[in-house]
């Protein structure tokens, strides 16, 4: 690029280019590296580009290795794949799953089995576009009484990833012997590279039990839940909804419909469809099988 454009339309240019040159652009100059590499930069770029990122476990012989490939989410699809280099962080994990996926960025968990942190649980945040990762040690997940959940999401006024994670009950039915202390809640920020407590206050009560996998959308963390309830005298599961937001750090509730809020929570799932959060429904009379999709509008 020529020295007489504007460095910020330059910014606009690269924003609409294919990963593989942007990479290589990282080598040109410092600017255009510390740019690239930007949180901003990442953000912006991922609203431009939408890709699907799917692992899968590929059998060699004995062994089982995990793969990763990014699909252009347009009208090639699911013709323009890409599989990513993986860098060691990612290579190094033994089973990973996925956390989640916001602003171009991937949170996956698992043991890692060699180099810097071996047999330690670890979080790893990984930049498929430019092949960095970063890995943060999780500690104090707890056993037995409790059990320990992660969510990930890019807080939207400041571009810093973020880590959430919720230590809870888990499938023990006497919930009033469990200690005030659970669930506990500590957020770690890339920036600062350290766990803390969340600036909001309201966290959610000991009754409820996560179960399920967090979705993140326009900022915000969500996860279907279940809380134990006193009904005449006897316990009645009720589904709703725990938001979490990823700027002020506070926990919200959205109820369900009635239908929905005393299913079975096994019936129960949730997803992203486009930028709404959807929950399905699923049930199978005899032979014809129906789900049902629930969208929310305007929060």
């Amino acid at each position: 690029m020529s020295d007489n454009i504007p460095f910020e339309l330059q910014v606009e240019i690269m924003k609409r280019l294919p990963v593989k040159p942007l990479i290589q652009f990282r080598s040109v100059s410092k600017s255009w590296k510390s740019m690239i590499d930007s949180s901003r930069f990442i953000a912006d770029y991922s609203s431009h580009v939408q890709h699907l990122f799917v692992s899968y476990d590929n059998k060699v012989g004995p062994d089982v290795e995990r793969k990763y490939v990014s699909i252009l989410d347009n009208d090639s699809f699911p013709h323009h794949r890409v599989s990513p280099t993986l860098p060691p962080l990612v290579n190094n994990l033994k089973y990973p799953i996925i956390i989640g996926s916001s602003h171009g960025l991937l949170c996956l968990e698992s043991i890692y089995h060699d180099g810097p942190f071996p047999g330690k649980e670890v979080a790893v945040i990984w930049n498929p576009s430019i092949r960095k990762a970063v890995a943060i040690v999780l500690s104090n997940l707890g056993v037995y009484l409790s059990a320990t959940l992660l969510g990930f999401g890019v807080c939207g006024k400041t571009c810093d990833p973020k880590i959430v994670k919720i230590k809870h009950i888990g499938w023990r039915k006497d919930m009033e012997s469990i200690p005030d202390s659970i669930p506990q809640v500590e957020v770690f920020t890339l920036s600062a590279g350290a766990w803390r407590t969340p600036y909001g206050n309201n966290l959610p009560r000991t009754s409820i039990r996560f179960r399920h996998s967090s979705v993140v959308i326009d900022g915000f963390l969500y996860w279907l839940v279940t809380e134990r309830i006193t009904v005449d005298g006897g316990l009645e599961d009720y589904n709703l909804i725990i938001s979490f937001d990823i700027t002020s750090e506070e926990f919200k509730e959205v109820n369900l419909p009635d239908s929905l809020a005393h299913l079975d929570h096994m019936k129960l799932s949730m997803s992203k469809l486009g930028e709404s959060l959807v929950v399905i429904e699923g049930n199978a009379e005899a032979y014809s099988p129906v789900s049902v999709v629930w969208m929310m509008e305007d929060g």
